[in-house]
């Protein structure tokens, strides 16, 4: 159900017509201006091309409200402390940013000196990571990569295990390793399958893939070993971001069994600066799928829901100037939701702190060409997909990955930016 009166909703900022960033969204993230000395980071809201310096709208006493009024939560380096204030403090924020930005509200719009010192434009900021992630978590969970994966590797008699319907599937990812979007990724190094009777490969990985995943951003942590209750989950989700959580097909395969990812998910993941919170995302809420058999009853929530989030995947190859999309697909046919995710998490006593990460899992629709990662789209690498000219197994040293993800609203957009990352080549 959406905000009352969020498609009227108009900036006195200029917001081009396909911006992902209208006033109807403004995404957290944390920025740094450019230029020297380097200044120390700190959280803004995008609207249209501009940053707006939420430091600089708290000095200035407009976030006036009972939970943010004297907070230093704005004055930090990331969203952390932000993050741990919860709803209430995520709503009031959001609700004296529309206002102070609203097209007839003049405590910006007509104060110059204000709105010059807290506008900037984004070609003057350089984004950094959004929070500091203690923990992060990468699940398993559409049913469309689930069914590929197990057609590929095992073949086509049970190629979804029985205990997948019954729980969201997940491993301990690297938090260390989370980088934001724009850093490069060096291609790693490590075994591979042997073949015939010789040593397993040692070597630059030979099947370096992308996943296009979405991730969960947590608010309110929960205590050690008291589980957060499913129907209370949506309130430990700050919101979601774009990830690309690349992975080396080969050494992921060879090392898996039977412990899981390890060295193949852990060189690299990168997430998108800008974080879109839960309440921009209500008016795409839409029904999850069907599940079969039902869920046990912790994991069985009142509101089943999804968002209708159009994703995409673009490869601009080295030495080109056009990037090129490879997939497209939709945040709706995840299988299991965010909500239950969090909510089986935590069912062991697992205790969640502000700034944990939770991912979906590679993204994959029902169509060929809605898979969200290139074993499937090239089946383990026993076809080529086209890239413009070019084609494309498995990534090569230069590609440059995109991913973007946009919901089309009644006049307006809530969109993600993009998340990028380009490949180096392995070191020596």
């Amino acid at each position: 159900m959406a905000e009352p009166g969020q498609q009227l909703l108009r900036s006195f900022v200029e917001v081009a017509a396909g911006s992902h960033f209208p006033i109807q969204n403004l995404p957290f993230g944390v920025f740094r201006r450019r230029g020297s000395p380097p200044q120390a980071p700190l959280p803004p809201v995008a609207i249209g091309d501009f940053a707006l310096d939420l430091a600089t709208v708290a000095d200035a006493g407009l976030f006036d409200g009972p939970a943010l009024s004297g907070s230093p939560c704005f004055h930090q380096e990331t969203l952390n402390m932000f993050l741990g204030m919860g709803r209430p403090a995520w709503r009031e924020a959001r609700a004296t940013l529309q206002k102070i930005l609203s097209a007839d509200e003049p405590v910006l719009r007509d104060n110059e000196a204000l709105r010059n010192k807290c506008l900037i434009p984004m070609s003057d900021i350089e984004m950094v990571l959004p929070i500091t992630v203690g923990g992060y978590t990468d699940f398993f969970c559409s049913v469309h990569h689930a069914r590929n994966c197990g057609f590929i590797f095992r073949g086509p008699q049970t190629p979804v295990n029985p205990n997948w319907f019954y729980l969201p599937i997940g491993y301990n990812g690297r938090a260390s390793s989370i980088v934001v979007s724009g850093t490069d990724v060096i291609r790693p190094r490590g075994q591979g399958h042997p073949t015939g009777n010789s040593a397993p490969y040692f070597g630059p990985s030979q099947k370096l893939d992308f996943e296009l995943e979405m991730a969960a951003i947590v608010g309110p942590g929960n205590e050690l070993g008291k589980p957060i209750d499913i129907n209370d989950a949506e309130e430990h989700i700050f919101g979601l971001t774009l990830m690309n959580d690349w992975s080396a097909r080969d050494i992921q395969a060879w090392e898996t069994i039977p412990l899981g990812p390890f060295l193949g998910k852990s060189f690299s993941t990168t997430i998108s600066p800008w974080i879109v919170t839960l309440d921009a995302l209500k008016p795409f809420m839409c029904e999850a799928p069907k599940q079969e058999p039902e869920p046990l009853p912790y994991l069985a929530e009142k509101n089943h829901i999804n968002y209708d989030i159009p994703l995409e995947v673009l490869i601009k190859p080295k030495d080109q100037n056009v990037a090129l999309i490879v997939t497209k697909t939709n945040f709706k046919h995840l299988y299991w939701t965010v909500t239950q995710q969090l909510t089986h998490h935590t069912i062991n006593g697992c205790n969640m702190r502000p700034g944990d990460i939770f991912a979906t899992g590679t993204l994959s629709g029902p169509e060929p060409d809605s898979l969200g990662c290139l074993l499937e789209l090239t089946w383990n690498g026993q076809k080529e997909i086209p890239v413009g000219n070019l084609t494309r197994k498995f990534l090569e040293d230069g590609d440059e990955v995109i991913l973007t993800g946009c919901c089309k609203g009644e006049g307006y957009n809530i969109g993600f930016g993009t998340c990028t990352g380009k490949v180096l080549p392995a070191l020596p």
